[in-house]
């Protein structure tokens, strides 16, 4: 399996630094909060865990989004 480029471990922040065409894959998975100021230091997995997200799936879909080009 390759690796993935984004991880659960990483921030909101520094994915969307990164990756910027992932913010709708965010708000698909339910997470409105993505320019929220905690975006800036919390991580993927805390986020998801505070909002009831399953993580396997939005680390899966925002790893699809960004092969596509």
């Amino acid at each position: 399996m390759p690796k993935q480029k984004i991880t659960k471990d990483m921030s909101f922040a520094e994915v969307l630094q990164k990756y910027p065409k992932t913010a709708h894959i965010f708000i698909a998975h339910g997470m409105h909060c993505i320019g929220c100021v905690m975006a800036r230091f919390e991580t993927i997995e805390q986020g998801a865990a505070a909002h009831g997200i399953d993580i396997k799936k939005l680390i899966t879909d925002l790893n699809k989004a960004i092969k596509k080009k």
